[in-house]
């Protein structure tokens, strides 16, 4: 081989995989795509012999991540992408097409009703809106082209639990599938898929990464559709970076341990914010599971309490238009994650200027519980 000049000898200074020892955690394959020997070896790809090609396709960190999540919730199959909606969104079109329907619960994360409603509805995609608490609604709303049942295992912001064996039965009654936002159960308190739901979504940014410092989503369930929804993602663009992957895949392994934390602190924060009077409802969910119910708490503040200062009060909660770090923060429904939403659908879900949803962090829940009731107080 000849020599190579400075400039050619500085692009391919590449450490070789073979000269590299066995790393105890997955290394970061922060690539665009992957080398080969030779043209046959390029064929050996699509012939299904070779793992990888193009990081849009396929990526060691990616697959690791939608493995690890359809792992925990009792799937065969999983798919990351860059984010909970367009993980929402191939997991739907896995199933919908133009001209066919879906119904809908209509206590949805705004996002996920504006994606079914504006922009999958643009694709030719009927929808129904529906109140999925009522078996005859869900039931009356089923049309001859509906082909997909959609909910959240707990709604957000004001935490209803879906009754996934009643859906399940409803769906297979008319030969539908099932389709559940698993964000804020995560699969350490429930796994719809193990229940009989055909694909399971997350918004892996909230409590899989759990760190605030990365945007994906996971989508699990039956291989079939998850081949789909892989499609979707690689044709449409949506596939998750590497370092996003890995960054998520290194926050999922303390779930278990935030979960169980955050819960228990949720827990305690919403009994003692029930003994405000100067808050009207605390809502906080008591069957999910006998590990917790989560780590979410909308609270309705009474009508003699400003808002505003409220949430100037607050010192170290901080406003974040999020969920799920580590840190308890708060949001504001109307101006952030349901501020699409008509007057009349927020009207219709009972929500309004008082609602505030707080996402509870791992710190001492007393800590939490006494910012909270001083900003209260401080507003009143």
């Amino acid at each position: 081989m000849t020599e190579q000049s400075f400039n050619t000898k500085i692009v391919h200074n590449n450490i070789s995989q073979q000269e590299v020892g066995q790393s105890k955690s997955t290394p970061i394959y922060q690539t665009s795509a992957f080398t080969f020997k030779d043209l046959d070896h390029v064929e050996s790809y699509y012939a299904g012999d070779v793992p990888y090609l193009y990081t849009r396709e396929n990526n060691p960190n990616t697959n690791e991540l939608g493995q690890a999540v359809a792992q925990l919730e009792g799937a065969p199959a999983g798919v990351a992408s860059s984010s909970g909606i367009s993980a929402i969104m191939a997991g739907i079109l896995s199933v919908v097409a133009a001209g066919d329907h879906i119904v809908a619960a209509e206590d949805l994360y705004g996002g996920t009703q504006q994606l079914i409603t504006k922009q999958l509805s643009s694709f030719g995609i009927d929808y129904t809106i529906v109140d999925f608490s009522s078996e005859d609604a869900i039931k009356q709303a089923i049309q001859p082209n509906t082909k997909l049942l959609y909910t959240e295992s707990i709604t957000n912001p004001f935490l209803r639990v879906e009754n996934i064996k009643q859906l399940v039965n409803i769906a297979k009654e008319h030969n539908l599938k099932t389709m559940v936002d698993n964000t804020l159960a995560t699969p350490y308190l429930l796994q719809p898929y193990t229940q009989g739901v055909d694909l399971v979504a997350h918004s892996a940014t909230k409590y899989i990464g759990g760190h605030s410092d990365v945007t994906s989503g996971v989508v699990v369930g039956h291989e079939e559709l998850i081949h789909k929804a892989n499609q979707k993602v690689v044709g449409l663009g949506t596939n998750l970076s590497p370092f996003e992957a890995w960054l998520t895949q290194r926050g999922l392994k303390t779930l278990a341990l935030r979960m169980k934390q955050q819960s228990e602190n949720a827990k305690f924060v919403a009994e003692e914010l029930q003994k405000s009077d100067e808050i009207k409802h605390v809502y906080y969910p008591k069957n999910v599971s006998d590990l917790g119910h989560g780590a979410i708490v909308t609270i309705e503040l009474a009508q003699h309490v400003n808002v505003d200062t409220f949430f100037k009060s607050l010192d170290w909660i901080k406003i974040v238009p999020t969920l799920a770090g580590v840190e308890t923060t708060v949001s504001y429904p109307i101006a952030t994650s349901h501020r699409a939403l008509t007057d009349e659908e927020r009207q219709n879900l009972g929500m309004n200027q008082y609602v505030v949803r707080i996402s509870i962090g791992i710190e001492e829940a007393q800590d939490i519980t006494n910012q909270l009731l001083e900003a209260v107080h401080n507003a009143k």
